[in-house]
């Protein structure tokens, strides 16, 4: 799978690139072209045709236009993915009024980030321990803190609870990704590889051998219908984060585990 890291770009192009500082182009750029216009065709290739496809050249031919006109406007693919980064994550919804406290907004952040990977999978693909220091990466930061502030935790804790829910939404994130995408790169639906290899297996696995594998596989089966739902460990482990941290929060005022505040 093809890797690609942010924050590569050129700092002051990108930064002024992501805060439009320098929106105006030159008198060589074509008047139906704009930066906003541009990153919009890139994310459209890579949520067809994944991070792998993005290049300058493939924006400009979904554009119609000469690949050299696009660096009138975005100095390379670096400084693009940045933008591209910036602008999607400019999408979730962040609500003011959210029933049920820090844990009713923790919740909503966690569903409305699943929802952007799954809507631009390409985003699994990047590594972005070197934050995008763009207007929607800050927003989507500091709205996601204020779930968790004054609830009792340090301001390194708030950092940490929202990076271990994004972590853990990364992770089942990945998983429901390449489960769709199984079918499609197999030619086979989940069904369709399990009736394959069920013969085969039932010759091989031995039950006295690992009678809890075969007890627990065939209970999850039967209750999920699949060996592997993405969509039950989202919220079985959602849920599970969110009490964990229900316990810090709760030892920090010590008094009992209660999702308020």
């Amino acid at each position: 799978m093809t890797v690609e890291y942010s924050g590569k770009g050129d700092p002051a192009r990108s930064l002024a690139l992501l805060w439009r500082t320098s929106e105006r182009a030159s008198r060589k750029g074509k008047p139906d072209l704009s930066v906003d216009r541009i990153v919009r065709a890139a994310i459209e290739v890579a949520d067809a045709e994944g991070l792998q496809a993005l290049s300058m050249r493939r924006v400009a031919e979904r554009l119609g236009v000469g690949t050299m006109s696009l660096y009138t406007y975005v100095p390379g693919k670096p400084e693009l993915l940045d933008v591209m980064l910036d602008t999607v994550y400019g999408e979730t919804a962040r609500p003011e009024e959210v029933p049920g406290g820090w844990r009713g907004r923790l919740e909503v952040i966690a569903r409305e980030n699943w929802q952007l990977y799954l809507r631009h999978p390409w985003l699994l693909q990047v590594a972005a321990s070197r934050p995008v220091l763009g207007p929607n990466v800050t927003a989507k930061y500091d709205y996601e803190l204020r779930a968790v502030d004054g609830i009792g935790l340090t301001d390194v804790e708030m950092d940490s609870v929202i990076t271990l829910v994004a972590g853990f939404v990364h992770g089942t994130a990945r998983g429901a990704v390449e489960a769709a995408q199984a079918e499609s790169r197999t030619g086979l639906s989940d069904e369709q590889w399990w009736a394959a290899h069920a013969p085969f297996f039932s010759r091989i696995a031995d039950i006295e051998r690992f009678p809890t594998a075969a007890r627990v596989g065939q209970a999850t089966g039967e209750a999920l219908g699949a060996a592997y739902s993405a969509e039950h460990a989202f919220e079985f482990g959602l849920q599970r984060v969110l009490d964990g941290i229900e316990a810090l929060v709760s030892g920090r005022a010590g008094r009992p585990p209660h999702p308020t505040g």
